[in-house]
């Protein structure tokens, strides 16, 4: 009996040798491209390519039939806004990693809150003199454009986008050039940080008044009939037609993205340098439609099929100077959205709003009724609170129980779904569970709030009208994510993914360091 098992095992060890040594190595990487084209559509959640799928007709259409689609792509971190998604596509990494945690944040040494890019040392070029200028400082990792780069290839990085985060974060601090528009001055601008000066093209298009064209139009109803009528006019309200909220919230904001984008790729030459080029671009003006209107709108699905036109026309335009050949493109948004809760509540489906103030009050109340009366908050990231380290030292509290206290109060607040403090996140005392890991993936100490506080799914800590996103949920974490070109198996892939995976992959089609922060794997099952 042992000589038998001896002999089996033998065998079996045998096979497995036989079955490694002769397995069919894995598929190398698609040949390195010319260009990379990432697109960020901000606010474009996961179920818009499934509810709108048969009304695409370009862009979005050849990427759903041509390009490998990842169903089931999260991010992992909490919160789930614009400026941690754009500053995670292609750098891999969560806030943990990166500090980016959120869009602004409560900077203790300045004693106010600050944007993730805002530069107080540059200068804004192409607006108005002397308004403060933005950059990537903020990140504290690199990114694909970074290690392209520092890997000597002679090459070129440029971000575009409508709001200044969006544009900076995905192209990185190395990058040649990062355009933005400011809406006051209805320029595209740049800052210091980059250049001396506007190159001489973006100057030109200024000069050519690129927002005329909407100045007095109406958002009509795409492939609407004559005698439809519009969602809103630019110029004024017109009986029962309202006037839109702003340039940026309307097709046209998109519109002037897609445009300069094609003037990026003519002027830089993308696609034409020895090294591989990077073009990041991302679309706002979805971002700024879904938070007033909501994801179930008319408006929404509207701009989601204009949304896919241009990228249709932006890819005729890189086809005929680069050649689709020659380029790979990924395709993800930034975040998702919650529903409006209104609309939740007339299909009885549950959520509602939230109230921050109540939160705060609680929070307040019972630190003073424990500690004493004294300004306990100091700041806020959205509801989040920060606490008096100076009130909490001089009286010599413990800061772990001063915000366990805080917790307990905040938890009895109706619609809080779970709350974590600052000190169980430096120590490791998180539960287990994917929200917890959200959270300790989204937390950098010394930039985050003392308290991360979720609300229930469906809620909004938000008085107003429409809606928002941030959550853990999937309606706020669940996103596309595609690579369409050549090399890459074009198909359906339902496994589990992250939108971190997307920058160690791309590193890995081009051929350089994975960015310093990634935490992401290379999506190699869709190599040819």
């Amino acid at each position: 009996m042992q000589r038998r098992l001896v002999t089996f095992s033998a065998l079996v060890l045998s096979l497995f040798f036989i079955a490694t040594t002769f397995a069919a190595p894995p598929a190398p990487p698609p040949r390195k491209p010319k260009l990379v084209l990432t697109l960020v559509v901000d606010q474009f959640r996961y179920d818009y390519l499934l509810r709108f799928r048969a009304e695409y007709t370009s862009g979005l259409k050849r990427l759903l039939d041509q390009g490998a689609v990842f169903d089931d792509a999260h991010y992992i971190h909490v919160p789930t806004v614009t400026a941690v998604g754009h500053s995670t596509v292609m750098s891999g990494a969560t806030p943990a990693m990166s500090g980016i945690v959120a869009n602004e944040w409560y900077d203790r040494a300045l004693g106010k809150n600050v944007s993730s890019v805002v530069d107080f040392n540059t200068k804004l070029l192409g607006a108005a003199p002397n308004m403060d200028g933005s950059s990537p400082r903020r990140l504290l990792v690199s990114t694909v454009g970074d290690e392209i780069k520092m890997s000597g290839q002679e090459s070129k990085v440029i971000g575009v986008s409508i709001k200044d985060r969006s544009a900076i974060l995905p192209a990185g601090h190395m990058a040649d050039g990062a355009y933005w528009f400011d809406n006051k001055s209805a320029h595209w601008v740049t800052s210091t940080y980059y250049k001396e000066a506007l190159p001489a093209w973006v100057a030109k298009l200024n000069e050519s008044k690129p927002s005329a064209r909407a100045e007095k139009a109406d958002w009509l109803p795409f492939n609407s009939k004559p005698g439809a009528k519009p969602f809103c006019n630019m110029t004024a309200a017109n009986g029962d037609v309202p006037k839109c909220a702003s340039l940026e919230a309307s097709p046209w904001g998109n519109e002037l993205i897609e445009e300069f984008a094609e003037q990026a790729l003519a002027n830089e030459k993308l696609g034409t340098h020895k090294g591989t080029d990077l073009l990041a671009v991302s679309f706002s003006s979805n971002d700024y439609v879904g938070h007033a209107k909501g994801p179930d709108s008319p408006e929404v699905h509207d701009i989601s099929l204009r949304t896919d036109l241009l990228l249709g026309k932006l890819f005729a335009a890189i086809d005929k100077s680069v050649g689709l050949a020659n380029v790979v493109i990924v395709l993800t948004a930034d975040h998702g959205v919650n529903p409006v809760p209104e609309v939740n509540k007339a299909r009885n489906m549950p959520g509602g709003r939230a109230d921050a103030a109540a939160l705060s009050k609680a929070i307040e109340e019972a630190l003073s009724a424990k500690y004493g009366p004294g300004k306990w908050i100091v700041g806020r990231e959205g509801w989040q609170p920060y606490f008096n380290q100076e009130l909490i030292a001089s009286r010599k509290l413990d800061e772990a129980e001063v915000q366990r206290t805080a917790a307990t109060a905040a938890r009895r607040v109706p619609h809080v779904f779970a709350v974590y403090t600052g000190q169980q996140l430096l120590n490791g005392q998180m539960p287990a569970g994917p929200v917890a890991a959200g959270v300790q993936n989204g937390y950098f100490s010394g930039r985050s709030p003392d308290l991360i506080v979720i609300q229930d799914p469906f809620y909004l800590f938000d008085p107003g009208t429409g809606t928002s996103h941030g959550s853990p949920f999937n309606y706020d974490n669940h996103v596309p994510v595609i690579f369409m070109g050549t090399g890459i198996k074009a198909g359906r892939y339902y496994q589990r993914i992250a939108v971190n995976d997307i920058a160690p992959t791309v590193s890995a089609i081009v051929g350089v360091q994975e960015p310093s922060g990634s935490v992401g794997r290379v999506l190699q099952e869709m190599w040819q």
